[in-house]
């Protein structure tokens, strides 16, 4: 089932179960390479997700600001992106370039990321695709500039959003995660991937 909220195309269920363990052992493989860490945001406080990424560019934070890298904080290059993921992008996109990155954030059940759009990137017409593992996350979708009315939404483990149109640079968000709510993680906790066209 396809839902459009404020233009933000959810998929929900996008991913079986099955197929929600094999991008799951896929990014096991990432991080076992690429370690997650936690950033300091510009104005210092420590953001309450854990990052890593795949692809050509990672992303990293810190007193200077927010921005792209190309190797990880100890030095190494990111993996390459997982072909199961590159596989949602190529099922839900609608356009034939790959994408360069894709950013993979765990939230505990304590977690929020606020609200933000996705503008750091050379070239906002691309769009950026978004899969939810594991436990459930409210997800508020905003407008193109700050404030007015916003909509939220749970997003359960395997549904897919993409952001393209005028969706691409609205404001969204995660206000909290639903604990215990998906069995995919042992330890619990929602991972979220972006997938997106960098340069």
């Amino acid at each position: 089932m396809r839902l459009s909220v404020k233009g933000f195309q959810i998929h929900k269920g996008f991913l079986d179960l099955a197929a929600q363990r094999a991008v799951l052992a896929a990014i096991r493989g990432v991080v076992a390479q690429a370690p997650f860490s936690r950033y300091a945001v510009p104005h210092g406080k420590q953001m309450s997700v854990r990052m890593t990424a795949a692809g050509r560019y990672g992303w990293t934070a810190d007193a200077r600001g927010y921005r792209y890298a190309e190797t990880h904080p100890g030095g190494q290059r990111w993996p390459d992106i997982p072909p199961d993921v590159l596989a949602i992008w190529e099922n839900v996109s609608g356009v034939a370039r790959a994408p360069e990155s894709c950013l993979i954030n765990y939230y505990d059940a304590t977690a929020r990321m606020s609200l933000h759009r996705d503008d750091t990137e050379a070239d906002t017409a691309w769009p950026v695709v978004s899969v939810s593992l594991g436990d459930e996350g409210l997800f508020r979708m905003g407008n193109v500039t700050r404030g007015g009315k916003t909509e939220s939404h749970w997003l359960q483990s395997g549904d897919v959003v993409v952001m393209a149109g005028d969706a691409r640079m609205a404001y969204h968000g995660v206000d909290r995660i639903r604990a215990g709510s998906s069995t995919l993680l042992p330890k619990g906790g929602r991972l979220n991937l972006t997938l997106r066209v960098v340069g």
